[in-house]
């Protein structure tokens, strides 16, 4: 939401005010900073040991003063997290219309991922504006019969990285800066979704673990979430090993960096699947299915799953076969061209009658 915060605030026609959650404030202050934004409301929800319960409660309570003294004329939510759902839900209760930025995007299984396919899907039912960064998120929302109006706009996660990647760019984490790579084959991890805790995640790390070892020029960097149930999964199967080093989380500005210079990408994670191939970057899902089967289409994107000898196939063959890395790398990326941002701040001046047309619909 950051690069579109910053095009509405460039609008002399729209007021734009900012409201945080605070449920991940490491990562929420390092994203204002890097961005040069401040929330003008924040509700400081976060709680050692949260729950989802708590934190749409505490979300949905704490919208109702912002709301109450904002008077907004249109709500603006993201994507699919529990507080985008309490956002979305509160605006509702003020009968004021929302718009759902990152929308239409579906796997058909409320359980997964949990619980944000089932989050997305009850904003779907609110939103008056629906933002959707492809063609395929438009039609799964016509197909759903969505009420009003249904834009394409491309993500703007892709604008973002316009203000994050930079050739010249020094880590924060001082062995970023120490890695070769140049010379090494470095992939980047994430895994930290809830549908994969307990066995699959165990079979993904084990599937990590033989990569490195099958590969002695492979460095793997991988930043790790810190939920208890993640951490207590990652550090017994990978820890020691000299060539996967495990690291704390680090912030969208460094995540982007690492994946320009890495080979490529193993993640769980719904944005990095967009994020990489704008870098031309190949992307292992490592998930059963995904909401964004255009990366999969495209060929910038293989759904690896998390059967242990799947992932090690896969890797394995991006590893060895240049070819097979050429045609993922050089794929066109599905999920937009930087302007997305742009097409938002006209779609709602225009369906407030303050743009003679409708913006044209992102195509690739």
């Amino acid at each position: 939401m950051a690069p579109l915060v910053l095009e509405l605030r460039k609008n002399k026609e729209l007021e734009c005010i900012c409201c945080l959650t605070g449920q991940h404030r490491e990562m929420l202050d390092s994203v204002m900073d890097i961005f040069g934004l401040r929330g003008d409301y924040d509700l400081h929800i976060m709680e050692k040991s949260q729950t989802l319960s708590g934190i749409t409660t505490r979300a949905l309570t704490g919208m109702d003063g912002v709301l109450e003294q904002a008077k907004p004329e249109l709500v603006l939510v993201h994507g699919d997290t529990s507080t985008t759902f309490a956002g979305a839900l509160s605006a509702y209760y003020h009968k004021i219309p929302v718009g759902h930025v990152e929308a239409g995007l579906r796997t058909w299984d409320k359980y997964s991922p949990f619980p944000e396919e089932m989050n997305r899907v009850l904003v779907s039912d609110i939103a008056d504006l629906h933002f959707a960064p492809t063609r395929a998120n438009a039609e799964n929302l016509r197909r759903e019969s969505a009420g009003g109006e249904v834009f394409v706009t491309g993500n703007t996660v892709i604008d973002a990285m316009r203000y994050t990647v930079r050739d010249d760019f020094r880590f924060a984490t001082p062995l970023l800066n120490e890695l070769d790579f140049r010379g090494r084959r470095v992939i980047a991890v994430t895994c930290h979704r809830r549908e994969n805790y307990g066995k699959p995640m165990e079979d993904i790390m084990h599937a990590i673990l033989e990569i490195a070892d099958a590969h002695p020029e492979v460095e793997v960097v991988y930043p790790v979430h810190l939920s208890p149930a993640v951490r207590e999964c990652v550090f017994p199967i990978l820890g020691g090993h000299e060539r996967i080093h495990l690291i704390d989380p680090v912030n969208v500005e460094e995540m982007h960096n690492l994946m320009a210079r890495c080979d490529f990408v193993m993640t769980d994670s719904g944005g990095l699947q967009e994020e990489a191939p704008a870098l031309g970057k190949p992307v292992l899902v490592l998930r059963r299915e995904t909401e964004r089967p255009e990366a999969i289409e495209a060929g910038t994107a293989a759904l690896a799953g998390v059967d242990r000898e799947n992932i090690v196939r896969l890797a394995c063959e991006l590893l060895d076969s240049p070819e097979a890395y050429a045609r993922m790398a050089k794929a066109v990326n599905p999920y937009g061209d930087g302007r997305a941002c742009g097409r938002i701040a006209q779609a709602i001046l225009w369906h407030f009658g303050l743009a003679a047309e409708r913006p044209a619909d992102f195509s690739i």
